[in-house]
């Protein structure tokens, strides 16, 4: 079928003006008229270079050695600068240099970029003994090569240990930038603002949340879909929540774990050295070292079926 030219030139105005009019009353989905934000595709592109500079030999470029690794890495540390000092200073400019027009936002962004760049060493330090914690905590782990190339929850935490160098800084919207594009990727949402200690690990993932005040250790280990989580939020006088970095989220100690879908929730709740959180549990009091929370096994009802009618005639009557 043919395209109706008629139609397209009559109703795609209207589609138009409709839209362009939204923008007026619709103004919180719009940036029309102010300086450019940060560029996702851009952010992306920054946290590519990054594992590269992290990982060397794992990601895009091969056949790194002694003799080439140092003009390779110093030539993205070059270009991670540039990079890094356009979109920080589009997040500052935006978030409060218009407030300070005497503020050069660029030198501002640059000398953001350089520290940040500056700590690379001493996250690579830490994600060491992430690696290692991987190894020593997954009997399925093969080599510390396969934890890199392919476990997701080494992917989450490099990421959100950049993001959080990011966050340290003041450095508005890239953090959690990059924290979301790893989100999207391994279905682990950690915010940029946690505070982890090293030897960290996620073992399988997905569904992991941990939230922005949230506090843990070292050598802590969680399982899939813990959530460590806000159990109230406080608000203004006129009832509307209160935003910022307050403490809503818990605080796990040193070598604590956590299994497979508990929830441990509130700015209170401190989880103690070596205590160990079971499955399915929901959590919303401290509990004290070296303690196992878990719940009481429910009862099954088993019923027998010797042949696959017998089965069928079982699953029927459920």
């Amino acid at each position: 079928m043919a395209t109706d030219i008629r139609l397209k030139e009559t109703e795609l105005q209207s589609v138009t003006d409709q839209l362009v009019e939204s923008y007026s009353t619709c103004g919180r989905l719009h940036h029309l008229g102010h300086e450019p934000l940060p560029n996702r595709e851009a952010v992306a592109d920054i946290l590519a270079d990054l594992y590269e500079v992290i990982y060397p030999g794992y990601g895009r470029r091969q056949n790194l050695n002694t003799s080439n690794i140092t003009y390779y890495v110093g030539s993205l540390v070059d270009a991670l600068h540039d990079k890094l000092t356009q979109q920080i200073t589009r997040a500052l400019r935006h978030d409060r240099c218009h407030e300070e027009p005497d503020n050069d936002c660029e030198a501002e962004g640059q000398q953001v970029a350089v520290t940040f760049l500056q700590r690379l060493a001493g996250v690579r330090q830490v994600l060491e003994v992430d690696v290692e914690a991987a190894y020593r905590g997954d009997p399925a782990a093969k080599s510390h090569h396969e934890i890199v190339f392919s476990y997701p929850g080494l992917e989450a935490i490099t990421a959100y240990r950049l993001a959080h160098e990011l966050s340290d800084l003041k450095v508005p919207y890239i953090p959690r930038m990059m924290t979301e594009i790893a989100h999207s990727k391994t279905g682990i949402d950690i915010h940029p603002g946690a505070t982890i200690g090293p030897g960290f690990f996620i073992d399988h993932g997905t569904g992991v949340v941990i939230g922005e005040t949230t506090e843990i250790g070292n050598n802590v280990r969680l399982y899939q879909g813990v959530t460590l989580g806000a159990l109230t939020f406080d608000r203004d006088d006129g009832g509307a929540l209160v935003h910022g970095a307050y403490k809503r989220h818990p605080t796990l100690r040193d070598n604590v774990i956590v299994y497979a879908n508990a929830t441990i929730l509130g700015g209170r709740t401190e989880v103690g050295e070596s205590a160990v959180i079971g499955s399915n549990v929901w959590l919303t009091k401290s509990v004290e070292p070296f303690a196992v929370v878990v719940l009481d096994n429910p009862q099954h009802k088993v019923k027998g079926g010797k042949t696959r009618a017998a089965q069928e005639e079982l699953i029927y009557h459920i």
